[in-house]
Parts: C-alpha cells; structure tokens; sequence
C-alpha cells in the first residue's frame, strides 16, 4: 500500500498530484492547489465509506436484524387481518430468513413463528406446506405443545383420524393432564373426526372446571360434542351462552377502534368473526337435529358471512 505526503492510504491506480505545490509554469494553465485537496477528500471519504462499515456492522447488524424482523411480522400481521394470506406468509417468511442463527439459536420463538406460518398454510389451502412446517417446529422445540395442535388440525383436513388424535393426545401429555387449553384441543379434535364422545365430554367438563370460567370457546366445544351425542337441547343452551360471550367480547373489540393499530385491530376482528362463524354452525347443526329449520338456516348463513369454510380450516 503506498502512502500520500500527508500519511492517508493510496487506493491502486490513483496517482496523487506532484510534491510541487508551486504554481506551475508552461504553455498550459495553471492547476489549481484546491483540485488536488478535492481530490484527496474524495478518497478520504472512499476509505471511509469503505472501512466504518467494516468496523460497526457487527455492532448494528444485531439491531438491523431485529427491526426487519419485527417489521415483518407487524406487516404479517395486517396482512392476516386483511385476508391477504400468502403475503403474509411471505412476511413471516421474510423474519425467519433474516432471523438466521439468531432465531435457529431460540428453538422456542422459531417454532412459533413456523406455527404461524403453518396456520397460514392451513387457512391458504396448502395443508402441505403447514404440516411441514408443524413438523419442524416440533423437531426442534421437542416439548413444545403448538407443533402437535397444528399438525392435529392438519390432519383433519386430511382425513386422517388417527393421526389427529394421537397429536391432540401428545400436546395433552406435553402441556400436562389438567392443562384447560389442551384438554379443550383434545375434545374438540374428537368431535371433528368422531371418536371417543364420552371421553371428549369428559375432557371438556374439565377444561370448563380448570378455566375457572366459561369462555365462549370451551362452551362452543362442549355444545359440539352435546350436539353428536343427540342432547341437542342442552347443546343449543351451551351455543347460545358461546354466541352471547363471544358477541360481548367483539363489541369490546369494536370499542378498540381507532385507539389501537389498525392492522392489529383488523387482525383480531377477523379472529373473533372466525370463532362467532364455527359457533353459528355448530348451533346450526343443533337447530336442524331439533327440526328448527328457519334458526338453522339463519345461523348456516352467518356462519359463511363470518368466514366459515372447513377447506381453509375453520372449522
């Protein structure tokens, strides 16, 4: 590397100006002292541009890393909200990838994040994608218990009872015996595919009892499984009490607007109508057992306009 008078680096192929700063003498013009200065910032700020990068993008790569990584799911986010799915999986796409060894090095937010894209998948039609995705996130968070709820769900758009049980059971084992959520998960996943009514009874009268209250989706569930058992009058009393907590939360929800973001407000809009859409039909399906045809019809109905559809996996 050779140097300038003034000790700063010359990059190969710049040739300073002459030691001389005399005026020079001759047939052509005289240079100007203040080009060769230009000239030197120049390269100055070259080397620069150059070497600050070098020397802090270890210590804001970290920082950098993060914001794309929250940006993206903040946009992931709206997306969902707005019904706009494979963007969306694009976006959570977009953070794993940039998350790069630092999300492969906490097993636990990487199979969340691969949980959500999995139920993108699911609600996009691409069950596929989902249960490969569902897979991952549990090989590499073994005790994790959304991995084995995902791949529940997957299975019983595939058809495929026996695999949907015997995840639902493992997320019960993983997530303890008396854990609401799970024993809720479990019971519904036995109502979907139609095995062990009795023990789905009896594993969401336990969820209600360890809840401490009755939350629209246990009861939801619970009238489900009244509902296969014939005991559609009591089936029908559990849905109403579902839609009449469910209805109160959304209002809640409704008073959110404009006070919080709108993306995220659209986001759980969207979620609250997909659970008052699964508790319409199952109060559907109860109606039409009792040969309440106009109240079946209107509940089929709301069902769809809330988002009802089995293929994207509200069910």
């Amino acid at each position: 590397m050779r140097y300038d008078q003034l000790g700063f680096p010359i990059p190969p192929g710049f040739e300073p100006p002459a030691a001389d700063d005399s005026p020079q003498t001759g047939s052509g013009p005289a240079r100007p002292r203040q080009a060769g200065l230009r000239k030197r910032f120049v390269v100055i700020a070259l080397l620069l541009g150059l070497a600050v990068p070098a020397v802090l993008a270890p210590a804001v790569m970290p920082a950098v890393r993060e914001g794309v990584i929250q940006w993206s799911l903040e946009r992931a986010i709206r997306r969902e909200g707005r019904g706009a799915l494979a963007e969306a999986i694009d976006d959570v796409s977009r953070a794993i990838r940039w998350g790069g060894e630092a999300i492969d090095a906490d097993p636990q937010r990487k199979s969340r994040l691969l949980c959500w894209r999995a139920m993108l998948s699911i609600e996009n039609r691409d069950p596929a994608a989902a249960l490969a995705d569902a897979e991952t996130a549990a090989s590499i968070a073994p005790t994790a218990v959304q991995p084995q709820r995902v791949i529940a769900l997957v299975a019983v758009m595939r058809g495929d009872a026996d695999a949907a049980v015997a995840a639902a059971q493992l997320a019960v084992d993983l997530a303890g015996p008396t854990d609401p959520e799970a024993l809720n998960h479990r019971a519904y996943i036995r109502a979907l595919v139609g095995r062990d009514l009795e023990a789905a009874l009896a594993d969401i009268e336990a969820a209600l009892a360890g809840s401490g209250a009755g939350s629209p989706e246990f009861l939801d569930t619970r009238g489900f499984v009244l509902h296969l058992l014939g005991r559609q009058q009591e089936a029908i009393d559990d849905l109403n009490l579902a839609i009449d907590g469910a209805q109160t939360e959304r209002r809640r929800l409704l008073v959110l607007s404009g006070h919080i973001d709108s993306g995220e407000f659209a986001y759980r809009l969207r979620a609250a109508d997909h659970g008052l859409a699964v508790m319409h039909h199952h109060r559907g399906l109860a109606c039409q057992a009792l040969g309440l045809r106009g109240q079946a019809e209107q509940d089929f109905e709301l069902a769809i306009k809330k988002g009802f559809d089995p293929a994207r996996g509200v069910f």
